[in-house]
């Protein structure tokens, strides 16, 4: 959990895409009748490995996308990107949703669900191998491939931390 902490970024340095992922209609019933709202999952990422994701709620459809830009800008992470891919699998979970990533040769695409495919796509990585395992709920399913990208570990990371070269944490 303290990986994801100190992944976070802040949002002013960089160029930001967004992308909506999903769009939900929420109906609350009251004595005067129903009470119509939205709710937007929306992700930004700059495409060079910072990405993030953020929920916003409104009366209007507009509003709830604005809202959820600027709660994905306050939700940042950096990713470790090494030539289009990751370094390494990760299996996260949140909720019911479990996510599988797993890096892939160069010229392979993302390949993952909708929701996963937003996310990796603006984090930056070009060549993926996910899965989505468990619940297919879009907000759950965001967030733990978000978690999977926040805990991986740059290679030279674990060469230090293992006291060993950076050759035989590839080879080994």
């Amino acid at each position: 959990m303290s990986n994801i902490i100190a992944n976070k970024m802040k949002a002013g340095d960089f160029e930001l895409k967004d992308k909506v992922v999903s769009i939900n209609r929420v109906v609350k019933t009251t004595k005067g009748g129903r009470a119509f709202s939205f709710s937007a999952l929306v992700v930004v990422g700059n495409g060079a490995g910072i990405v993030g994701c953020g929920l916003g709620k409104a009366k209007e459809v507009q509003e709830a996308i604005t809202k959820g830009i600027e709660d994905a800008k306050k939700n940042i992470i950096k990713v470790p990107v090494m030539h289009g891919t990751i370094p390494h699998d990760q299996l996260s979970k949140e909720g019911a949703a479990k996510v599988l990533i797993k890096p892939a040769a160069h010229g392979t695409g993302v390949i993952a669900g909708g929701s996963m495919r937003a996310v990796l796509e603006l984090a930056g990585i070009t060549d993926i191998l996910a899965k989505n395992l468990g619940s297919a709920n879009p907000q759950n399913v965001v967030k733990a491939t978000v978690k999977a990208l926040a805990t991986l570990r740059e290679p030279i990371q674990v060469s230090r931390t293992r006291n060993i070269s950076l050759k035989k944490v590839f080879n080994g």
